[in-house]
């Protein structure tokens, strides 16, 4: 797995931050300036197969990250990406976290168009969701 090499220093890369689970290094093909991913050195497929005290983790991490952007780049704002399964536009299955910093007149388009959902189908998804967890 690519991720595991550059996560676990097999390849080098261009490291920004690490501790003992996770590393973080500049996108290779970056979004825009500054962007990273948080990439854990033990290997998850994606969320689905990442253990609760990791899933913490990385979004302490993620923070801990978006401070240090903000304040050295001036970015005025930053999305957190994270993609799961191929229709979700996950391209490497290893699980890893997008830190693209933003800044006024990029070109990062992140979106969608909002659908419509009637107070039935919210309560019956509600109600579905809820059992499963």
């Amino acid at each position: 797995c690519i991720f595991c090499k550059l996560a676990n220093k097999d390849i080098p890369t261009n490291i920004i931050y690490e501790d003992e689970k996770f590393t973080v290094i500049l996108d290779a093909s970056p979004a825009t300036k500054g962007h990273a991913l948080i990439l854990p050195k033990n290997h998850f497929d994606d969320i689905y197969s990442m253990d609760d005290a990791t899933a913490a983790h990385v979004f302490q991490v993620a923070v801990k990250v978006a401070k240090a952007m903000k304040e050295t780049l001036g970015c005025e704002g930053l999305n957190i990406v994270q993609n799961n399964g191929e229709i979700a536009g996950q391209t490497v299955f290893h699980f890893h976290m997008h830190i693209i910093p933003r800044y006024k007149g990029d070109t990062v388009n992140i979106g969608w168009t909002p659908g419509k959902a009637d107070a039935d189908e919210i309560n019956e998804l509600k109600e579905k969701i809820a059992a499963g967890l």
